[in-house]
């Protein structure tokens, strides 16, 4: 609620001035700060119990090992998504119940594909995976030696007169 006094807007609460001619330089400041400030996100932090340092060892290499499906460029152990939390909680599980480093990362091939490996095995299915990428560089190179190679059997046809002539109409700014 507020009321006008001599003019002026007040509010009752602070019993200052909130009209437009009252506002300071430093309000102005503060304002531009809070709203350029990020609100720090509530961000939750997974706590596991281990039995033994090797399940310990074994949980942080296999999320360090697989990748994100929703990511694609981060493993599980640097990415917040959900399925990155659930897939996470299932290693958990799985390090827990005594499955072993080769079980987990078949387990997860089976469900999610060679995708969740960062490093896929080379197989007929992962084949293009591999080489796509020189097989690009190798296109590329390829398109740049023809256009090259097509430039440099251009020749370039001499001047007529009378374009000379022309040109130089138009470099010293006399029509033709």
């Amino acid at each position: 609620m507020t009321y006008l006094k001599e003019g002026k807007c007040y509010s009752p609460l602070q019993g200052i001035s909130v009209g437009a001619n009252n506002i300071r330089p430093l309000h102005y400041l503060l304002l531009i700060l809070m709203l350029l400030l990020p609100l720090p996100a509530p961000a939750s932090i997974e706590v596991h119990q281990f039995n033994t340092p090797a399940q310990e060892a074994l949980y942080t290499d296999l999320i360090a090992e697989l990748r994100c499906l929703v990511c694609q460029n981060q493993n599980l152990a640097d990415s917040n998504s959900e399925l990155a939390q659930d897939l996470r909680g299932k290693t958990y599980e799985m390090v827990m119940a005594g499955s072993s480093h080769t079980e987990i990362i078949d387990f997860m091939v089976t469900r999610y594909g060679d995708f969740v490996l960062y490093n896929p095995p080379v197989r007929q299915s992962t084949l293009l995976l591999w080489l796509g990428p020189l097989l690009f560089l190798l296109l590329g190179l390829g398109i740049l030696f023809a256009f090259l190679r097509r430039k440099s059997r251009q020749t370039s046809q001499p001047l007529s007169d009378s374009d000379r002539q022309r040109a130089e109409q138009l470099l010293s700014g006399d029509k033709p």
